[in-house]
């Protein structure tokens, strides 16, 4: 599927659901402002797809992103929608952008920061979660969101972070450290 007879799934007037660090729900703008400048605390999620075999898929950010476009990422990240769960939103966009279900595993939540250059910055409090798929199958990946995946050994994974960590999303390394230690037992259960 080419970008011109995608789906279009993401929007810039779509309503964010701001938050204190608390997660308390403080109001509602659309994506495009709540990216501007510094941004402002809202929701978000990423989720890490899991195969029997361990591998973990990753996804590049389509070029036409206009935060970290072309940059490598986690399975699936994106943010609820005004009046949407976390779980919900998950499932929605793992459907949008991947064309996949898989049952999830919420594992933390964690709030950050970081300025893409002048363009933006995300400001998120992210809720991470863990899923399996039954095999390596066939992605269908949306070319508005994603530009390539790839399945990837986790220790091959890390080899590459340690060597080229720009080459990834902030968030994505930051969850990634902390899917290696704290939360290892948990991905080890879900592909055991």
């Amino acid at each position: 599927m080419d970008a011109s007879s995608a789906r279009q799934v993401s929007f810039d007037d779509e309503l964010l659901i701001l938050v204190d660090e608390a997660d308390n729900v403080t109001g509602y703008e659309s994506k495009l402002n709540a990216h501007s400048g510094d941004g402002l605390l809202h929701r978000a999620f990423s989720i890490f797809l899991f195969a029997p075999s361990g591998k973990v898929l990753l996804h590049q950010r389509s070029v036409q992103k206009p935060l970290w476009p072309s940059y490598w990422t986690n399975s699936c990240c994106s943010h609820p929608r005004k009046g949407e769960s976390y779980t919900a939103a998950a499932h929605r966009r793992l459907k949008e952008e991947l064309g996949v279900e898989a049952d999830l595993e919420y594992l933390y939540q964690f709030q950050y920061a970081a300025a893409f250059g002048e363009q933006g910055s995300e400001r998120e409090l992210c809720a991470v979660f863990i899923g399996r798929l039954d095999g390596e199958h066939h992605i269908e990946a949306n070319p508005n969101e994603i530009a390539a995946c790839q399945w990837i050994a986790c220790g091959e994974l890390d080899d590459w972070v340690r060597d080229a960590p720009e080459e990834f999303t902030p968030w994505f390394l930051q969850e990634w450290s902390r899917l290696r230690t704290d939360k290892l037992a948990n991905v080890l259960r879900l592909v055991s």
